[in-house]
């Protein structure tokens, strides 16, 4: 495991998430998929009529989300996927806990190919993967457009 822990790697609780994917056997990933599709916290009120939040047309389901960047910042997300979606909400479940507390810099450094790199092409359809590629690209790109 490389000890390089600058500013503008991946935030660990992330980089830990990979690592478990990346090393867990195949038929062990879509358990694991299935247990991150209940990490997704329930959006707040001000969100409940997804008023702000962008939607991601590139996923098959129904799928928003909303980067906030705070004056340290911080960055929250908000993530809405109807519970139908497992796989699909099992991407937003990955990246609320890995980028909670997250800073922007982080987020930015998470690498494009993150589906990938977790060995997720190999268990899963690759119209998912890219819907899970999409999610992180606006992710990365409202956070880009808030600190600009």
């Amino acid at each position: 495991m490389s000890s390089q822990s600058t500013p503008e790697s991946m935030p660990p609780k992330l980089a830990e998430i990979v690592a478990e994917f990346a090393a867990a056997p195949r038929d062990v990933v879509l358990e694991m998929l299935l247990e991150f599709s209940d990490a997704v916290p329930p959006l707040p009120a001000q969100l409940a009529d997804r008023t702000g939040m962008e939607q991601v047309p590139e996923c098959q389901t129904s799928f928003f989300l909303r980067a906030e960047v705070a004056a340290d910042r911080t960055v929250t997300t908000w993530f809405d996927c109807p519970p139908e979606a497992p796989t699909t909400r099992a991407f937003a479940g990955i990246l609320a806990e890995g980028l909670a507390g997250a800073s922007a810099d982080q987020v930015l450094a998470v690498p494009d190919d993150l589906y990938q790199r977790m060995g997720l092409a190999q268990a899963i359809s690759p119209l998912r993967v890219r819907g899970g590629n999409a999610i992180l690209a606006r992710l990365k790109r409202q956070v880009r457009e808030q600190i600009a």
